[in-house]
């Protein structure tokens, strides 16, 4: 935004702070008239022609849109991606501790990674890993769709799954 002296336009579109047009004036004119009220000249449609300017107060006119941006940015929800790693060979009870843990995860806004972890000769059998992917979308489904289908990533078959 041009400011005062800033502003390179002969005539400007003027608008006091009551938001009042006070018509086509001089740069000159303009700026006088803010000066007089102890204000700053704002362009704020520079592409218009004449350029619209406004007389307001531009320290506290930047403060309250600092203000917004920070209201704005607080109120907005970062998705974080929480991992459950298990084991091609799991057993129930800690498969069932595991998808306690994903859900309570999906539920508080979070994305979940799976992570099935190959060891040794187990990478010879991916389909055991596929069957706990699955196994582990069944178990979630009323709280989460696949968003990535399993797929092997070096000795690691890896799935993500989102809150509905």
């Amino acid at each position: 935004m041009l400011v005062n002296h800033k502003i390179r336009a002969r005539e400007v579109r003027v608008i006091d702070m009551n938001g009042e047009q006070l018509g086509v004036l001089s740069l000159d004119e303009a700026l006088r008239l803010a000066q007089e009220k102890n204000l700053d000249l704002v362009t704020v449609a520079p592409q218009a022609k004449p350029p619209v300017c406004r007389i307001m107060d531009f320290g506290r006119y930047k403060y309250e849109q600092s203000k917004r941006e920070k209201e704005a940015r607080k109120k907005q929800k970062t998705t974080e991606v929480k991992e459950v790693k298990i084991r091609p060979g799991i057993d129930e009870h800690d498969f069932q501790v595991k998808a306690r843990n994903a859900l309570r995860f999906l539920q508080n806004g979070d994305k979940v990674k799976v992570t099935i972890v190959f060891r040794g000769r187990q990478i010879t059998h991916p389909e055991l890993g596929r069957k706990q992917c699955q196994k582990m979308a069944e178990e979630l489904a009323p709280v989460a769709t696949v968003e990535k289908e399993p797929r092997m990533e070096g000795r690691n078959m890896i799935m993500f799954l989102a809150p509905r």
